[in-house]
């Protein structure tokens, strides 16, 4: 393992939350406002995942005031201080840049199914 390589595990976090593209997530980040600091959410929809590694990040895209606005976040960045997932999304690619073409209803997208039910317990 070569010095650079030492580094960037040192700095990766452990813990990397479990999400994917499709999903609506809130990102909660660090903000620093002269020298007070707060925590903001961005709240959207999760359209693309990049990179690996120390390097990987995802993109958020949200409406507001009818106009699109995209973020891209670092996983591993001290800033992203946790990802929750609201809703997860059945999605058939691997990014979702149709979605900034799409307005209102079209924005959304069917859910995933997590909990499956037998056949037979839905009869009785």
């Amino acid at each position: 393992m070569n010095l650079i390589d030492a580094i960037e595990k040192e700095h990766m976090k452990t813990e990397i939350p479990k999400f994917a593209v499709g999903d609506q997530v809130n990102v909660s980040i660090k903000i620093k406002e002269g020298e007070k600091e707060r925590t903001q959410v961005f709240s959207g929809l999760v359209i693309a995942k990049n990179g690996g590694g120390i390097q990987e990040t995802f993109t958020v895209r949200r409406i507001v005031q009818g106009e699109g606005v995209e973020r891209v976040f670092p996983i591993h960045s001290p800033k992203v201080l946790g990802v929750t997932v609201k809703k997860s999304g059945k999605v058939r690619r691997a990014k979702l840049y149709y979605m900034r073409d799409r307005t209102s209803k079209g924005i959304r997208l069917k859910e995933k199914r997590t909990d499956r039910e037998t056949p037979a317990s839905q009869g009785s």
